[in-house]
């Protein structure tokens, strides 16, 4: 890693910078993984409206080992909490929900992002896989598409030029955050709008594999 941080703090970096993205009432969907994270992390005086894909709305953070009960799991199968005016539905109310334009933001994980904010993120060819869930009903119904990923697996980029593995969505993705930085997909290429305060531009660029521009000023992501 390329600052000197545990993968585990550097999951919650993004998940806490993420969470400081919203506005108060923006209705937002949270992937698996780190996306799962966001909730734990929302602003005071924020008020955002979580939606599950496998049907409720008005979703909490994570449940404590004490509290929660299976029959309340968000789309990853974690015990959640449920908010005061929180609500249940099915399946189809809930799609509905997201192919009808409804959902602000989704936040999602990425196998791969590239600089035209393809994002491939449900399956590596010749591995088993449970399915693609609703990732890309997600992607083509969210307002916004946010990508949290660690900027790099086993020494390789997941910011890339070309996404190699199987699209979820081709030019879906608006921002991309991981523990080095935030970029925002344009329509000339990527544009570093962040950078963490351990890391240079030209480090940075080492391990991002698509070239990117520089937003002036830059700015020192929070952490």
């Amino acid at each position: 890693m390329l600052i000197g941080i545990s993968e585990v703090e550097a999951k919650v970096r993004i998940a806490k910078r993420i969470a400081r993205e919203f506005k108060d009432g923006d209705v937002v969907n949270l992937g698996i993984g780190i996306p799962s994270l966001v909730s734990d992390y929302i602003p005071e005086g924020v008020r955002v409206i979580f939606h599950t894909e496998n049907g409720m709305l008005g979703a909490g953070p994570k449940a404590r080992e004490d509290e929660g009960t299976p029959d309340i799991i968000g789309a990853g199968g974690v015990k959640i909490t449920v908010l005061p005016g929180g609500s249940f539905f099915s399946s189809d109310i809930s799609f509905g929900l997201i192919r009808g334009g409804h959902i602000d933001v989704t936040v999602l994980g990425a196998l791969e992002v590239d600089e035209e904010g393809n994002l491939a993120n449900w399956m590596i060819p010749g591995k088993l896989i449970p399915g693609m869930g609703g990732a890309m009903d997600l992607v083509t119904g969210a307002r916004k598409v946010f990508v949290a990923t660690l900027h790099t697996v086993k020494g390789r980029p997941k910011i890339v030029k070309r996404c190699s593995l199987p699209l979820t969505g081709k030019r879906v993705v608006n921002k991309i955050f991981t523990e080095l930085a935030v970029f925002e997909v344009t329509p000339e290429g990527l544009l570093l709008k962040e950078i963490a305060p351990e890391v240079d531009v030209s480090s940075l660029k080492r391990v991002t594999e698509p070239d990117f521009k520089i937003e002036e000023p830059l700015k020192i992501m929070e952490v």
